[in-house]
């Protein structure tokens, strides 16, 4: 039996798969386990320079699986939601938030409910003009989780970003990419060699210095102008400490392309 998270590594970049393409990849609790499984290998591989993360088949994510509750659901037991989001899904976006190297999701199809905050989780987000995301909570009595009601406001702005989770309305890729929710659609045939380009080229980049401009934007959120500006300060003194500061800066004097290394 496949395994619900596909891994595959090359060259520096580490390509996590949804795999559970009968559902549309909604997520279970063998799938969810495994995801962050590999996020938590991934943070302590000095190897992996960049995460790709897709899903298999026609959706990227349905998000959960309520499939796992048919018996309580029939049975009229009530679902215990908050243990489920802060052991699957809270450690999830965690990670890929806080793991400094560059996350690209490439949205294949359908993104729903903690599907899609899974996806805008991510660093920067591609999809597929034939994808849609959908905060797909409300329809059925729930709140947006997985960071939906930090990350979407942040995006796409406040009253839309409410509108969109308490009417649960679909838009299209090309909606998400106009509104800013993602960075750039591509023709679906074209989404697995763009990604790739994409990932690829983040995998010989200053690494170290990714994940500094990660780090300032994840604090951005709760500091203040004078906070910012001193991490700011701390982090680009760091920075130009780096082997590939002093890489890049050679290569700029020497009017060659810079060979970084990650470090």
């Amino acid at each position: 039996m496949a395994e619900s998270i596909l891994y595959e590594k090359h060259e520096g970049v580490v390509k996590l798969s949804l795999n559970r393409p009968e559902v549309l990849n909604s997520l279970n609790p063998e799938m969810s386990a495994l995801l962050i499984s590999r996020l938590e290998e991934i943070g302590n591989d000095s190897s992996v320079r960049c995460v790709l993360l897709t899903g298999v088949g026609r959706g990227f994510c349905a998000g959960q699986d309520l499939a796992e509750f048919s018996d309580d659901i029939k049975n009229g037991v009530t679902a215990k939601f908050g243990a489920i989001v802060r052991e699957r899904y809270n450690p999830t976006i965690r990670l890929i938030r806080e793991i400094e190297k560059p996350f690209i999701c490439a949205v294949n199809g359908v993104a729903a409910g903690a599907g899609a905050n899974l996806a805008l989780a991510c660093d920067i987000v591609v999809a597929a003009e034939t994808a849609s995301f959908v905060q797909s909570f409300a329809k059925i009595g729930l709140i947006p989780d997985s960071g939906g009601t930090f990350i979407l406001p942040r995006l796409i702005g406040f009253g839309r970003a409410q509108a969109l989770t308490m009417l649960g309305e679909k838009i299209s890729a090309a909606q998400a990419l106009s509104m800013g929710m993602i960075y750039k659609t591509f023709p679906a045939e074209e989404l697995v060699t763009e990604s790739e380009k994409l990932s690829a080229y983040f995998a010989v980049q200053p690494t170290k210095g990714l994940g500094f401009i990660k780090r300032l934007f994840n604090q951005s959120a709760g500091n203040d102008l004078l906070a910012q500006l001193d991490l700011e300060e701390k982090l680009q003194d760091a920075a130009g400490r780096t082997y590939d500061y002093t890489e890049g800066a050679r290569a700029f004097l020497e009017k060659r392309a810079p060979i970084f290394r990650g470090e």
